[in-house]
């Protein structure tokens, strides 16, 4: 099966300030992140933009988050939920659980906390408990967001960071251009027809020969070593 955990995130959430708040740190995190403000229209960007985790507010205008929740997993949609609300009963709690959340976060609560909680999911989707990947000479940190070539430090873009772990953690996979373009940018955001090939050609240079081979008409793949 095919891992692309470069990680895009879908945030229902109608408090614009909190969204803020974490759309900035979840971008810190190097997490792809996009927002909407009601069940309705995140039903549809489920369906149509399928997104890596999605956390839900459950107080929201018109469809409660609840109810997005059910509708979802009636749906067979499999996506990992974080629940995020006011509502701190613990049979509040348990329906969420019930109903198909993965997790569940009670406002207030610290924006390191869902950083955290995030990274417990990641590691699930990737089949992985471990926060640092190894191919080769490179090795990458999720956690710190440091990446070792030769065992020497290496600085990397934002988005030269997200596309080296996609490709890592989906070595021996082929990811096509559209692939990569879903992790690194969000919804709206003006994409250059060439933005994967520029990062791909800056992230040639900071890494050993050979090491990101391009499979033509297809895509980009590391090879498992």
């Amino acid at each position: 099966m095919l891992l692309v955990c470069a990680m895009n995130i879908l945030l229902v959430e109608d408090d614009k300030l909190l969204a803020d708040g974490i759309i900035s740190a979840m971008k810190r995190e190097h997490f792809s992140v996009n927002h909407v403000v009601d069940g309705t229209e995140a039903l549809t960007h489920l369906k149509t933009v399928p997104p890596d985790i999605l956390i839900l507010d459950l107080g929201l205008p018109g469809m409660d988050g609840m109810d997005v929740l059910k509708r979802m997993r009636k749906q067979g949609l499999s996506t990992p939920v974080i629940i995020l609300t006011a509502r701190d009963m613990l049979d509040e709690k348990i329906a969420g659980l019930n109903s198909g959340a993965d997790d569940y976060i009670t406002k207030p609560f610290e924006l390191k906390e869902l950083i955290a909680r995030i990274r417990v999911l990641e590691r699930r989707i990737s089949n992985s408990a471990l926060n640092e990947i190894v191919i080769g000479e490179v090795s990458l940190d999720t956690m710190s967001s440091q990446v070792m070539v030769k065992q020497k430090s290496s600085q990397l873009s934002r988005r030269e960071y997200m596309l080296l772990k996609a490709l890592m953690e989906n070595a021996g996979s082929i990811l096509t251009k559209s692939n990569l373009e879903s992790k690194l940018y969000d919804w709206g955001e003006e994409i250059a027809s060439n933005a994967i090939e520029v990062h791909i050609h800056n992230l040639r240079k900071k890494l050993p020969d050979a090491y990101i081979h391009t499979v033509h008409g297809m895509g980009y793949i590391i090879k498992k070593q």
